[in-house]
């Protein structure tokens, strides 16, 4: 970042100076992105990769015409139908924070948590789907949350399947053994 001007815009972070620090020269044109300072159709891509957790790309690019360059990320965007109908964008946080609930007063670490919300991510996006029901994610977070604390999962459980009696828990405490 050194000798660099940044500025945050919708998601997209703009370097004012050239830099030169290892990035591939594997350049290319894109069409369709503008450059942010002389808005420019056509820029040059000169580094790609690919974020850690796989989910976002981040692209370095050079303007030929005004020589600055800028950095973009590229995510996709994975919704949730509720069962109200309405939609919202998946939240990793969220599902820590129900899943946190339901390990209230249980042996289960942060770490432990902020992974669980990784597989639950990961399940969900690797079906290919824009878009996926509350009801879904409910289901990916039964599997890591079961192997995780077999108490948590029967308190999420019973909330998610909306347990109304001791039948219901006893079934899934049968299940749970089997």
């Amino acid at each position: 970042m050194d000798g660099e001007v940044m500025m945050q815009q919708c998601g997209v972070r703009y370097s004012e100076t050239p830099k030169e620090n290892g990035f591939s020269h594997h350049a290319r044109y894109s069409c369709g992105m503008h450059c942010p300072f002389c808005q420019n159709p056509d820029t040059k891509v000169i580094d790609t990769r690919i974020s850690d957790d796989g989910h976002s790309i981040r692209r370095r690019r050079v303007c030929p015409k005004c020589n600055k360059r800028f950095t973009t990320v590229e995510t996709s965007m994975l919704l949730v139908t509720k069962r109200s109908g309405g939609v919202e964008p998946f939240s990793r946080d969220k599902v820590i924070t129900g899943v946190r609930k339901a390990c209230q007063g249980r042996p289960v670490k942060e770490d432990a948590l902020k992974m669980l919300g990784q597989k639950v991510e990961e399940d969900l996006r690797s079906r290919g789907l824009a878009e996926v029901t509350s009801d879904e994610v409910g289901k990916a977070i039964l599997k890591p949350l079961k192997d995780l604390d077999v108490v948590a999962y029967l308190r999420f459980a019973s909330v998610y399947q909306n347990f109304s009696n001791l039948e219901d828990f006893q079934n899934a405490i049968d299940q749970l053994r089997d």
